[in-house]
């Protein structure tokens, strides 16, 4: 997928405002600037952020609900998809992030963008953010599946939806992840990489000790 490509792709599947469209340019402006100074992505997809980052996020809204719901982002890094979601729906976005340098360029793209009302930053390992529900739990490149239920589940319902991006070896963390935790995931291709899957589905806990996977 081109540049222009995933621009058009995002405007065909998301009802972006003008207003919408000048703060995307501006945090990926914002995104190259800070770039100059800390390792924010990969230098290898620079110049193909609408591609590999703004689409890549977008994506998962996909798989949500329309209506405002409480989205918990885990390792957000750079701010994706975290932050992207937040730009392009309503929902209520925590980031979570433990890097020093990270959690300040979190902050000030966040009041760049106003979007103070609807995210807040967990300044913090996920280990020590207060325990909650959330409708909507992302990951992207975080963890491996089983650390990343390890550390996560706790935030999860049975109604909690999971967006997990996972590359190209989704099919198979989630099938060394189900002696030990049921749920009902499927995969789904990624729009910028066909070859990648996201694991979109339910966690329905941690299986009793003794209990085969279920076929």
């Amino acid at each position: 997928m081109t540049e222009e490509e995933a621009r058009q792709w995002l405007w065909d599947h998301f009802a972006v405002s003008r207003e919408t469209e000048e703060k995307l340019e501006a945090f990926i402006a914002f995104l190259k600037r800070e770039a100059e100074s800390q390792n924010l992505i990969s230098a290898s997809t620079f110049d193909h952020i609408w591609d590999r980052h703004i689409v890549d996020s977008a994506q998962l809204l996909r798989f949500c609900p329309s209506e405002p719901v409480s989205w918990i982002d885990l390792g957000s890094g750079a701010g994706f998809p975290g932050i992207v979601a937040a730009l392009l729906s309503t929902h209520e976005v925590t980031l979570v992030e433990s890097r020093g340098r990270r959690i300040d360029y979190l902050q000030r793209a966040i009041a760049l963008l106003d979007l103070e009302d609807r995210v807040c930053i967990a300044g913090m390992p996920l280990e020590r953010v207060e325990t909650a529900p959330y409708s909507v739990i992302s990951a992207r490149a975080f963890a491996p599946l089983d650390r990343l239920f390890d550390l996560a589940a706790r935030f999860s319902t049975n109604k909690t939806l999971w967006l997990l991006p996972k590359g190209r070896n989704a099919a198979k963390e989630w099938e060394r992840v189900q002696p030990v935790w049921r749920g009902e995931f499927r995969i789904e291709s990624s729009v910028t990489d066909p070859e990648a899957g996201i694991l979109v589905g339910h966690l329905a806990g941690r299986r009793e000790k003794g209990t085969a996977a279920a076929e």
